[in-house]
């Protein structure tokens, strides 16, 4: 066992996070964890988490649901195409490998939406075998203890990454080693106000010996992101509102969406896509909804149709989903903001 990892795994004894809903040695409940956890917190993913196993319990009561069934679980929780990879990889499992969760780094990460930092986590925590990861919190204690400088997304950067996260990852107690490195980058060498007397790597630190702590991991170039825009209609009948299922591909692909307009009138799409005419139309101030690479604002527009004159019908992709029930599978977080709204009444209209 080399000295950094003999520091970090003494660290972990005492320190380190043990309780974990999914800390234990299972294929299944490792990777549904590493996959939530891509891009979010552990204390939001814990709910998540919980409720997801208790609804699909392993990897055959996963392969087996229905994408929206998959989607509803995961409503709240962003980046939809970990749910749809996620569902994906659970079908190749049980059909490729007897639902039994794969052992070996090439079956693992061969998966949908596994890559390489991911497909070791897996093979470290579920089954103690030795490969190096390489999360967020790892690149930062990785990056400051040998002040590797440049933006982690460079490939020439990641490489030095890689060479040190192998470096350091101990022969034994290999599960206990990931799990401990990424503790300490989540809770003592943290991106702002690191807790660098706590840091059982410090002596040796190198951002820390020559002050430039916050210099690592370099930043990504800063680019301005593109503001677009939609119309989206929550066409109301009979205390139900027409809801539409996104195609597979792209931004909420698989959910349940309210229709969007490109510049069609409300009133002729209201004809045209419904078959009914409005009774009222009123539109919402703007809602605006960020995603890592540009901003969305929503401009919300309420369309009242008599029941009488509703004929679309549901279907697999179109569904009248009244307000007082459970939603018909994922809902996109500002989707349901603006069913919430309607069905509260506390909407401000544009003047």
């Amino acid at each position: 066992m080399n000295e950094f990892s003999g520091r970090v795994l003494e660290w972990f004894e005492e320190h380190g996070r043990k309780d974990l809903p999914w800390q234990r040695p299972d294929g299944y409940c490792i990777w549904v964890s590493e996959i939530m956890l891509q891009q979010t917190q552990v204390q939001t993913v814990i709910p998540y988490y919980e409720r997801f196993m208790q609804r699909f319990p392993d990897v055959l009561a996963l392969a087996n649901a229905e994408l929206d069934a998959v989607l509803q679980h995961w409503s709240g929780l962003g980046y939809y195409a970990r749910a749809r990879n996620l569902h994906a990889a659970a079908r190749i499992v049980r059909d490729d490998h007897a639902g039994v969760f794969p052992g070996t780094f090439a079956e693992i990460v061969a998966l949908p939406g596994i890559g390489r930092s991911t497909a070791g986590a897996i093979l470290a925590l579920a089954f103690d075998v030795r490969q190096p990861i390489l999360d967020g919190n790892v690149k930062r204690v990785l990056a400051r203890h040998r002040a590797i400088a440049g933006w982690p997304g460079k490939s020439t950067v990641a490489k030095q990454l890689w060479e040190s996260a192998e470096r350091h990852t101990p022969a034994k107690n290999v599960a206990d080693y990931t799990q401990a490195i990424m503790d300490l980058g989540a809770t003592v060498c943290t991106r702002s106000n690191p807790d660098c007397g706590a840091c059982p790597v410090s002596g040796d630190c190198q951002a820390r010996e020559s002050g430039t702590i916050d210099q690592f991991p370099g930043r990504k170039p800063k680019k301005v992101k593109p503001l677009k825009q939609t119309t989206m209609v929550l066409a109301v009948s009979n205390d139900a509102v027409y809801l539409e299922r996104r195609p597979a591909a792209g931004i909420w692909g698989g959910l349940w969406s309210l229709p969007e307009l490109n510049g069609e009138n409300v009133s002729d799409w209201c004809q045209q896509t419904l078959n009914s005419r409005d009774e009222g139309i009123e539109s919402w101030c703007v809602l605006r909804h960020s995603f890592s690479h540009y901003d969305l604002d929503i401009l919300p527009v309420v369309v009242h149709v008599a029941s009488s004159s509703r004929k679309v019908a549901d279907s697999n992709d179109t569904t009248w989903h009244r307000l007082d029930e459970s939603p018909p599978g994922g809902i996109a977080a500002p989707v349901q903001k603006l069913i919430n709204t309607l069905k509260t009444g506390e909407h401000v209209q544009n003047s």
